[in-house]
């Protein structure tokens, strides 16, 4: 029933710009944006509780764990454009350590829920802190915003940065200088034409 209601307020869009929603080419599209939009917001839909279960191990380490380049796609909750691009998360664990995919996992399911960068990358860390309970978690993560490509100041080339420091990562400044220098070299493809 939803899908159904989903596909008529597209119908109606189309309608609205002046397209003829009957023709060839849009038939489908009211089903293919109402599946794009389930897959762009199907974090809502997944358990972070069920994807951590059975994956925090007890280990004698407390060195740095980074993974970098954990790719996203998201979308802006101001305009409903995708926003994409890098995560790189850090921490330092106190005993515990959780399976390396599913650090990739909870970017998943933050990223694909309506978005800012900004708040993505705080509930990220967050959540790291309060599952993990390290010495600290660092977050960073590149973006890429169509809504400022495509509509507005129609700047392609600008890459939003936001970081999240909690623990020894806001605290020591050489834990915080070893995590950004880790991840200095990170690049976004340039997707600029």
């Amino acid at each position: 029933m939803k899908k159904q209601k989903i596909h008529k307020y597209i119908y109606d869009i189309l309608k609205y710009i002046g397209e003829n929603p009957e023709r060839e080419g849009l038939k489908e599209t009211p089903k293919r944006v109402e599946k794009m939009y389930r897959e762009f917001t199907e974090g809502y839909n997944q358990d972070t509780e069920k994807i951590i279960r059975g994956a925090i191990l007890h280990v004698d380490y407390d060195e740095m764990v980074l993974l970098k380049d954990i790719e996203y796609y998201s979308l802006c909750e101001h305009h409903l454009l995708p926003f994409f691009g890098v995560a790189h998360i850090a921490y330092i664990p106190k005993g515990k350590v959780i399976g390396v995919s599913k650090l990739a996992r909870i970017v998943d399911i933050y990223s694909r829920r309506l978005q800012i960068q900004e708040k993505m990358t705080m509930e990220i860390a967050k959540f790291l802190m309060e599952k993990l309970k390290p010495y600290g978690v660092g977050v960073v993560i590149e973006g890429i915003h169509t809504c400022m490509m495509v509509r507005g100041v129609k700047k392609a080339k600008p890459k939003l940065v936001t970081s999240a420091m909690l623990g020894l990562f806001r605290k020591d400044q050489r834990t915080r200088n070893e995590f950004l220098s880790l991840i200095g070299h990170s690049r976004l493809p340039d997707f600029s034409i």
